[in-house]
């Protein structure tokens, strides 16, 4: 990792993730597994179960994004399906995570507005974001700039790293919001 990334400058490129990503996405959320909150899984999942994880997101019409310096891949964020019924059809959940080096450089926020906007573009309605921990404020404050709010906090559904660990549900009207008909399913 390059322990010198100092800002989020226009060298850094966001585009649709590629296979050959997968190795350093893993890496990304290896750590993240491994040390933080963010998410709630105990053991990384490999190379292989990102990939499907990944084509599973594209399968569903979803956008899956890099940001990238010079061919290293910085982070990365994804909207998927929030819920499996058809009735959620139109509600996208959204995940970003950045290396250890690139956080708090404004990188997370250049990726969910990204993310906000191809949601928007595929005809999505509503957007939320589950924030694992609620002692995780930068989380909470990129989303918040970027227009979500918060719906609540469930307490203590998570144990890791040996403590209890809250979820914090924010969430943001995508496009016309409910003030009009939906797409079409499957659109």
């Amino acid at each position: 990792m390059n322990a010198t990334l100092t800002n989020c400058s226009s060298s850094i490129g966001i585009r649709p993730a590629e296979e050959r990503d997968l190795g350093a996405i893993a890496a990304i959320y290896a750590h993240h597994v491994l040390h933080g909150s963010a998410s709630f899984e105990t053991e990384p999942p490999g190379v292989a179960e990102m990939g499907r994880r990944r084509l599973a997101v594209l399968a569903g019409g979803h956008p899956y994004f890099v940001a990238a310096r010079r061919g290293e891949i910085l982070g990365y964020a994804y909207a998927s399906a929030y819920g499996p019924r058809a009735a959620y059809g139109n509600t996208v959940e959204d995940s970003i995570y950045l290396r250890p080096d690139a956080a708090g450089r404004g990188l997370g926020a250049r990726l969910l507005a990204d993310l906000i906007e191809a949601c928007e573009a595929r005809g999505f309605r509503q957007m939320i974001a589950v924030v694992g921990d609620s002692a995780n404020l930068a989380s909470v404050r990129v989303h918040e700039r970027q227009g979500f709010r918060r719906i609540g906090t469930l307490e203590a559904v998570g144990h890791k790293h040996g403590g209890w660990l809250d979820i914090v549900l924010l969430q943001r009207r995508l496009g016309d919001g409910a003030t009009s008909a939906p797409r079409p399913p499957n659109a």
